[in-house]
């Protein structure tokens, strides 16, 4: 059964709820605290980007082709599309000799909406570096170079996508019933809440050893570019360092690994709602003494003020009490 997480307060009346489900454990697996069912199963979406990445940097395929940290945030990034992010993807495909057109992740305009708006202006067209998940899949045809795999490397046979299974149910500890094709046309594998936090606490404590630890490494020295401007993802790990990495998932999810703690956490907003799953883990990263409540990045997400066309604030969503 799912709990409140989340309330949206217009004045005095509660207008909306939003349920789900939470789970924050080590990385044995044990569960510290729990909200709703933490065996609930759920396609985990971009919030598992860093499992997707193992095989790119365990198999050798990073250090073979001179892949950096900031590459490696990529590599787990669902990016707005800025041009610091398409010249960072197109350099890298380039280096390849690869192009734009050997990605399978598909078109869409950038996140970003000043640099949808500048583009609109110019009269420029989005093509697939603008995609969120260009840069995985530039991992994803890193990797595949370096096995030698034919082009399609997003088919479910593929070795690279064999390679990332392996590593998800290894980390996860549970043997996957299924998968759905995410928006970026690979597949995404099924988990509970409980496998996918305990991936998460893996990651931090190092579990596959160096290419765990650069991944992580990664996305805490670089959340710019593992988000962009103004994002849950990029802002939250700017203003806690090194000791949180984020990490946002499509229809309500998102994982926190919490290196020093050896703790991760895994949540998932039953109605899909970004706002709920952003002031959810704000608060938890507040309850786990993260992260002063009173921060203004912190405030931004959990106690988000509700404006109407005129700009007067006339409401508020903020987490319900069992989170506080």
């Amino acid at each position: 059964m799912s709990e409140v997480l989340v309330e949206m307060w217009r004045g005095s009346f509660l207008e909306c709820q939003h349920r789900g489900h939470a789970v924050i454990v080590n990385s044995r697996g044990d569960i510290l605290e729990s909200w709703g069912n933490p065996s609930k199963e759920i396609l985990p979406r971009s919030a598992c980007k860093i499992l997707q990445a193992v095989p790119l940097v365990e198999s050798g395929a990073a250090d073979a082709y001179g892949l950096n940290l900031e590459h490696l945030a990529l590599s787990c990034a669902s990016h707005q599309g800025d041009s610091l992010h398409t010249q960072a993807v197109s350099k890298w495909l380039a280096s390849l000799d690869l192009s734009e057109k050997d990605l399978r992740c598909g078109t869409h305009w950038p996140l970003g909406e000043e640099t949808t708006n500048e583009m609109v202006r110019l009269g420029k067209e989005p093509c697939q570096i603008h995609n969120n998940c260009s840069g995985k899949h530039s991992g994803f045809l890193t990797l595949n170079k370096f096995l030698k795999g034919d082009a399609e490397y997003i088919d479910i046979n593929h070795p690279v996508q064999k390679s990332i299974l392996s590593v998800f149910e290894e980390m996860t500890g549970e043997t996957s019933s299924g998968y759905g094709i995410d928006g970026c046309s690979a597949p995404n594998h099924a988990t509970s809440l409980k496998g996918l936090a305990t991936a998460m606490a893996k990651m931090g404590v190092g579990e596959r050893g160096p290419a765990s630890l650069r991944l992580v490494e990664a996305m805490a020295k670089y959340p710019l570019l593992v988000a962009g401007e103004g994002r849950a993802c990029s802002e939250l790990m700017s203003v806690i360092g090194g000791r949180v990495v984020l990490k946002t998932g499509a229809e309500g999810v998102y994982t926190a690994i919490l290196p020093k703690q050896g703790l991760g956490i895994a949540l998932k907003i039953e109605d899909g709602a970004t706002r709920g799953s952003e002031c959810a883990i704000a608060a938890l990263l507040v309850r786990l003494g993260l992260c002063d409540v009173k921060n203004p990045m912190i405030q931004k997400r959990m106690f988000s003020k509700l404006k109407n066309a005129a700009g007067t604030e006339v409401g508020t969503i903020r987490p319900a009490n069992c989170l506080l």
